[in-house]
């Protein structure tokens, strides 16, 4: 199968706060992103997504992951995605209000790729997104399948 081209595969965003759901894709949006944002409102819901793309789904070109979610926690989220063969090699960014080092450690213990603080207001947060679409969507050259 043919990877789609990296503007057309979505990022996929895990977050249940409407109002961080919101500055992230005003924010995005202010960057006229090309890539389509596709959103998770939880844990379970980020999980229902590993059967398709096991059953060979295209990936997100990066996950951009809260820590504090509903249902089953981020850390949970990012245990199973790495440990799914079809997505252990998709790029995960914490995105998260928790500065505890237990989380940061484990996060990155777990296969986080970056782990970034979510900003508190939306100039700052729109320059955390210009950062991510630049290194994750134009700059990272994501692993292609060989099959």
């Amino acid at each position: 199968m043919n990877d789609p081209l990296p503007s057309t595969r979505p990022i996929l965003l895990i977050e249940d706060n409407p109002a961080d759901l919101d500055l992230t894709l005003r924010a995005f949006k202010r960057r006229h992103l090309l890539n389509p944002i596709q959103v998770a409102r939880d844990g379970q819901e980020a999980l229902d997504l590993l059967p398709g793309w096991e059953a060979g789904e295209p990936l997100p070109l990066v996950v951009l992951l809260d820590l504090n979610l509903p249902k089953v926690s981020g850390l949970e989220v990012l245990r199973q995605f790495k440990a799914c063969k079809a997505a252990c090699g998709m790029p995960v960014v914490v995105l998260t209000t928790s500065d505890e080092d237990r989380d940061i450690k484990t996060a990155y213990e777990l296969g986080a790729n970056s782990y970034i603080m979510k900003p508190v207001d939306f100039d700052s947060f729109a320059s955390v997104a210009a950062q991510i679409e630049l290194y994750w969507c134009v700059l990272n050259k994501p692993v292609h399948s060989l099959s």
